[in-house]
Parts: structure tokens; sequence; C-alpha cells
């Protein structure tokens, strides 16, 4: 018995001698070295880059009228035919100050080119406009077929043909009168449109009248025996003291607080369009009769400069504006809409 314990004994010894042995490496070996090389990561593939919107055009739809309320325009309505504008814009032409307001009132137009006085008229009794810039000065002209009129006095006594009558060629013409005492000493018969007095005018069958450039030019290159007596512009200037301002550019305010961006690249562009027909005369000639704002070029190329085209904002716009708004309001309230505007007629 005592044999069988100690060859149990020598058994286990033998297998545990075995098991260590099993466990441990020769001598000058070592542990299996791990892969000196780093499995390469899988990279993250980099996100798609988000694609920035195009700005989405607004739609603007612009009004202005023929002559040289509306010539300023003509460089701006090239650029928005050739797809070259930031806004979309649709232009409509017009002979008549009374459509454009039906227009605006109406909410068919967002912006548009009209006589000073009208922005004022519409803003007080809508309260739906905003004055944006000046864009037209003096205009207006005195024709004589003859040499009697040398002087705003010498219109004493005579008969006087007119355009404009409810608008601003009316109010200028009147306070210009007044302040030289000849309101009860000058007759003036106004007619409905520009081009019939320029005909009468340009025929020899009428020998004094007024009118606004370019139909002045129109008159002088058909009739040379037709010449400018007066320059309007100089006589307001020699009773007030102001500037002369005919022609101004609103916007509906609904438009406005909707589309502030919109009508700021609009003055910016209004602006650029403004530069570019005074800068070259020539060019903006054809772009202005190739839209219908003035038929003839060549007739448009010589009125550009006595059309006095620009765009007066902030601080201008308020001075002239202000100042040509009360003359008005002196000269009759109801031209300005029966009171004087206050600062918040201004975009």
């Amino acid at each position: 018995m005592k044999r069988v314990l100690t060859g149990l004994l020598v058994v286990c010894m033998l297998l545990s001698f075995a098991a260590c042995a099993g466990t441990q490496q020769p001598a000058g070996s070592s542990a299996p070295a791990e892969s000196s090389s780093t499995p390469a990561l899988t990279p993250t593939p980099a996100p798609t880059p988000t694609p920035t919107p195009t700005p989405e055009l607004v739609q603007v739809n612009v009004a202005a009228l023929k002559g040289p309320t509306g010539m300023g325009m003509s460089a701006l309505m090239e650029a928005a035919e050739q797809g070259k504008t930031a806004n979309d814009y649709t232009f409509t032409l017009s002979g008549a100050p009374d459509e454009v307001s039906a227009a605006v009132v109406s909410g068919a137009v967002d912006i548009a080119a009209v006589p000073i006085n009208l922005a004022a008229v519409l803003s007080a009794k809508t309260g739906g406009v905003k004055l944006l810039a000046v864009n037209t000065l003096g205009v207006l002209y005195i024709l004589e077929k003859g040499d009697s009129v040398q002087s705003i006095g010498d219109l004493a006594g005579k008969k006087l043909l007119a355009t404009g009558q409810g608008s601003t060629p009316e109010y200028i013409l009147g306070y210009i009168l007044e302040k030289n005492g000849l309101t009860d000493s000058v007759e003036v018969e106004y007619l409905t449109e520009h081009s019939e007095l320029a005909t009468l005018m340009a025929s020899g069958e009428a020998e004094l009248g007024m009118l606004p450039q370019p139909n002045v030019t129109v008159v002088t290159v058909k009739n040379p025996e037709v010449r400018v007596a007066l320059d309007l512009t100089e006589e307001w200037n020699a009773v007030t003291g102001t500037e002369l301002v005919q022609g101004c550019i609103l916007v509906r305010t609904d438009f406005a607080e909707a589309h502030p961006e919109a009508v700021e690249v609009f003055l910016k562009e209004y602006a650029e369009s403004v530069d570019a027909v005074n800068a070259d005369h020539a060019a903006a000639a054809e772009l202005i009769s190739k839209f219908g704002i003035v038929e003839n070029a060549a007739i448009a190329e010589k009125a550009i400069e006595k059309c006095h085209i620009v765009c007066l904002t902030g601080d201008a716009l308020r001075q002239s504006a202000d100042a040509m708004f009360q003359v008005l309001f002196e000269a009759n309230p109801k031209s300005v809409g029966g009171a004087l505007p206050d600062e918040s007629i201004y975009y």
C-alpha cells in the first residue's frame, strides 16, 4: 500500500513539472511580439457640405413716367432685361401721373417715379407710401416764338399756354407768378398733353408756352425760330432760395416692410443707373429711346443734360424735399394733400 501511494505521488509531481515547463520560455527566447503595425483606421467620410442656397430674387413691380422722371431708370431697365440685377424687376411706363397713382394705391406697383407733390398727396390720403429719393430737379422752361420776353416781368399782359395742371408745373408757375406780382396779369391756359402743346409751338400756332424737357428740345429742333425765353429753375431760385424739385421715387409701405433688403438693392441699382445715364449721354439716349421713355434718341441725348437727373437720398433727400413741400404748401395746401408731410413720409 505504501508503494502505491509513493507511486501516485511521483506521478503527480511529474505532471506538475510538465505543466510548469509548458508555461516557461526557453532561455534567450522572448514572448511573442505583438504586431508592430497598428491596423489602419477606416477614415470617417468628410461631411458633404450643404450648398448655400441662392437668394431668391424678389419680384418688384416698378412704374415710371415717360420723360425726365423716367430717364434715370433706363440703364436699370436694360440691366434687368439682361438678367444682371439682384431683384426681378417688371417695369411699366405711363404718360400720366394719375395712372401711376392708381396702380400704387391698388398694390399693382411697388415702387414708382412720380412728381414730388404726388408722393405727399398719396402719403396724406393713404399713409401707405414712403419717399425713397429725389430723382429729378427743375425741367421747366418758357418758350417763345419771338424775343419779347427777356425777363419774368415781360409776361405781364400775355397769354401763356402750359401743361401739368394739378401737378408740380402748375404750382411752380403759380408760385413764381405770385412772388413776382404777376398772378392777375398773366393769363394761363392749360392743355392736357405735353405733346399737344409741343406740336402747337413747333408749328408756330402758339407763340408762348411753358413745357418741360425733353419737349423743349423737340420744339427748338423742329422750329429754330422758337427759343428758350426763361429757365424756370432760375426764376424759382430767385424767389425761394431753395432747390427746385420735380420728381421723386416712392415705395409702398407694405412692400418696404416685407422686403427691406429688396428696397435697399433697388436704391443701389437705381443710383448706378442714374450715374450711367449722366456719364454717357449717347448710350443712355439709345436706351431711353429703346424703352419708349423718349421716342427719339437724338432728342433724348440733347435733353439729358438739361433734365437734372439725380438720386438724392438720406439728408440730401430730406433737405430738398422738405423745402419743396414747404413752398408747395404755401402756394396751395392741396398740392401736398392739405398738410405738410412730416418725418413719417421718409423711408
